[in-house]
């Protein structure tokens, strides 16, 4: 069975770390790619060895990824 999650990478120091908002699972590499690949494996690895009930409470349905403007006084 296929999901479609999202995956939020950004750079930390000299490599990338990535997060999974709707499992809560991250994950890192030195490149962009390494990352969300070390990401994708981990989530699998988790829904592979998880119980059904563990999953369903990780699962966070919906997830929004957006950009924001905050103003700084």
């Amino acid at each position: 069975m296929n999901y479609q999650m999202t995956a939020v990478i950004e750079r930390e120091g000299n490599g990338y770390v990535a997060l999974c908002p709707e499992m809560d699972i991250a994950s890192q590499g030195d490149t962009i790619e390494d990352a969300r690949d070390n990401l994708r494996e981990a989530v699998a690895l988790f829904m592979e060895c998880a119980s059904p009930e563990e999953i369903k409470q990780r699962v966070h349905g919906e997830v929004y990824v957006t950009r924001m403007e905050v103003a700084v006084a």
